[in-house]
């Protein structure tokens, strides 16, 4: 690995961003951030995932200068692809992903963290989609993902004018989670993690099938789907443990089954 570094502790999968002085969004560092959700996904030691930036900043962006290697719309067409594949199956991924986001996280940077299922931030982080300031557009399905967190509106605003956010607005357009003080965000989002592991494999993962309906607005396939896991996770090992749990008031033993 040249760009991320990560460790598993407490069953908490802690990936770092290290590419200074920014933490660009490379082709390499996505491809190393590919496989390193290969390697965590069969992983059963680990039940959620932080994803935070080294230095300065979350990420301030995708690399301008590697676009320069690029020639052809159709290099172009096909980056953005493999961006979005990427990021579609963060969202989609089994287990919990937070994003702790402190300094910046400005175009591909913010569509990364968007593509989580958790974002903590720092109170005065700046957050952003400036594509439109260089001439272009979003390539990481940026201008879907925004709106279903702000609205059209506010979308249409943060990307006609490329001026960022700070991360108590965020929290307030329903963006990010929670803001803290920069240099707490992590603690709070190791904390939040550590919660999370506490509860069963089973149902955060049958949970992250369901908001994706949500999601994308698909109710009544939710709603059917919801019923079926349901079924299925109430016959589990974890569901008996947690329901006996509940009765001799103790803390559950889940297993993962």
């Amino acid at each position: 690995m040249e760009y991320l570094k990560w460790s598993n502790q407490d069953r908490i999968a802690t990936i770092t961003i290290v590419r200074p002085p920014a933490n660009a969004l490379s082709q390499g560092l996505l491809r190393e951030l590919s496989a390193v959700l290969d390697e965590i996904e069969p992983n059963r030691d680990i039940k959620v995932i932080v994803i935070h930036g080294e230095g300065r900043f979350f990420s301030a962006g995708a690399d301008i200068k590697e676009f320069t290697t690029v020639s052809s719309s159709e290099g172009f067409a096909n980056l953005g692809k493999y961006g979005q594949d990427l990021f579609d199956r963060m969202e989609k991924f089994p287990k919990p992903i937070i994003a702790a986001i402190h300094g910046a996280a400005l175009g591909g940077g913010l569509e990364l963290a968007m593509a989580c299922h958790i974002r903590l931030i720092g109170e005065k982080t700046k957050l952003g989609l400036p594509e439109l300031q260089l001439g272009l557009i979003p390539g990481f399905a940026g201008t879907q993902r925004l709106p279903k967190y702000v609205g059209v509106a506010r979308a249409a605003e943060m990307l006609f004018t490329s001026e960022p956010i700070t991360g108590l607005e965020a929290v307030q357009f329903g963006l990010a989670n929670h803001a803290y003080p920069e240099n707490e965000v992590l603690e709070q989002a190791l904390k939040l993690a550590g919660k999370i592991t506490k509860k069963s494999t089973g149902s955060l993962k049958a949970t992250i099938q369901l908001l994706n309906y949500a999601k994308n607005e698909e109710f009544y396939e939710g709603s059917k789907k919801e019923a079926q896991l349901f079924g299925e996770i109430f016959v589990s090992p974890d569901a008996k443990e947690g329901i006996q749990a509940f009765i001799e008031k103790r803390e559950p033993n889940f297993k993962g089954e």
